[in-house]
């Protein structure tokens, strides 16, 4: 309390006790010690040799697999996905499809084929997940300038486009009344039926990256996933379980959730601490295992593009990966540019606790209102790891 007796958020942004034993009344207290105390057990070692980062890479893929629980995603064992329909734009052919990935679901997506590709003169494929209040048509849409699936049509490359579940042509009247998206309902129902929003879109891209490797015009052996924001998510479980898959485009700043969740405890005026993520990004048993670094680095040797900064301690650590997987030039990333010049930036090996989302912002190098889709750096590392 402050001196005059009113709540003093200050007093109270970081955790402790006035007890002799050392315990907390307060669950949010004693879970917080018991999460700091748990290390994810398949966290990355720099020290591990070349050998054991191969088995620990095998091991994060069978992992992922069982968090993200995909029923059978074997393309004979489902109805055949259906074009629906098809329309000339500038430059390219956009289609419309439909895939069924369960007997009552429909889902619909969208192909661009640039002009010039066909059976004789495949291209790259590209599967493009949107973020969060994006539905897959702002990706094509003509009045944004960064659309990721229109640019990258325009290079010449086949863009897959698919929804968030939930969002787009898969939400429910939320988007007819005009209120944008409710993921909580659909991430609270995944979870009371065991399984998580995580889960679900990651089997319908894998669905679709399975499908991508069997259209006569599209290269298979080139294969990128591209995320934005929210949709970075399930590029990263995509990546540990299709080995198959080329490259990747992480679009958003790059983030350690366990470390975000013990660091961002400092509460505001009436007492309200905040939280780190809301009910479509909890995995259960997720940060027992890793952590969003951990992922990208298993990536390695594969091409890896990182666009909207973050810590990097984090970064360095990725790096590392792929040095040691022989591959350092396949990684590359890039800062928000507020935070373009170094000396701009801010250097921690670990965040303190006591911050709110502000504080966690800044000090993980993170320029929100800038938050885009990063084609001025996306397309020239494209164009420069798809020529090789």
């Amino acid at each position: 309390m402050a001196q005059d007796g009113s709540f003093n958020p200050d007093d109270h942004a970081v955790f402790t006790t006035d007890r002799a034993d050392g315990r907390y009344a307060s669950t949010r207290a004693y879970l917080h010690h018991i999460m700091k105390a748990r290390e994810p057990r398949l966290k990355y070692n720099p020290a591990m040799s070349a050998d054991s980062m191969k088995l620990w890479q095998s091991d994060m893929a069978q992992t992922m697999s069982r968090l993200m629980k995909h029923p059978d995603r074997d393309l004979s064992s489902l109805p055949a996905p259906v074009l629906v329909s098809e329309e000339q734009r500038d430059g390219y052919t956009l289609q419309h499809w439909e895939l069924y990935p369960f007997d009552q679901a429909v889902v619909p997506f969208l192909v661009l084929v640039p002009d010039a590709v066909n059976t004789n003169n495949p291209a790259t494929g590209i599967l493009c997940i949107p973020g969060y209040g994006q539905p897959k048509e702002f990706l094509i849409d003509d009045n944004n300038p960064h659309a990721m699936a229109r640019l990258y049509a325009r290079e010449g490359y086949v863009a897959v486009v698919m929804d968030n579940p939930g969002q787009g042509e898969t939400g429910d009247l939320e988007r007819e009344a005009g209120k944008g998206v409710d993921l909580v309902t659909v991430g609270r129902q995944l979870l009371e039926m065991d399984w998580n929003y995580l889960g679900l879109s990651s089997y319908i891209g894998s669905l679709l990256t399975d499908w991508m490797k069997t259209q006569p015009y599209i290269n298979p052996e080139r294969l990128v996933v591209s995320g934005f924001s929210l949709g970075a998510e399930p590029l990263m479980a995509i990546g540990l379980m299709h080995p198959e898959v080329y490259a990747f485009v992480y679009n958003d700043y790059l983030c350690a959730t366990r470390e975000r969740a013990l660091t961002m405890t400092k509460p505001d005026n009436r007492g309200n601490r905040p939280w780190p993520n809301n009910i479509e990004h909890l995995i259960p048993g997720f940060l027992l295992e890793f952590d969003f670094p951990d992922i990208l680095a298993a990536l390695a040797p594969r091409p890896l593009i990182c666009t909207e900064g973050g810590m990097d301690r984090d970064f360095y650590l990725i790096s590392g990966a792929y040095e040691k997987a022989g591959a350092p030039e396949a990684f590359e990333y890039h800062h928000y540019a507020k935070y373009a010049d170094p000396s701009t930036r801010t250097y921690l090996e670990a965040a303190p606790e006591g911050i709110n989302r502000d504080e966690h912002f800044r000090l993980a190098n993170v320029d929100p209102p800038h938050h885009y889709f990063k084609d001025e750096f996306i397309l020239p590392w494209l164009r420069h790891i798809l020529s090789k």
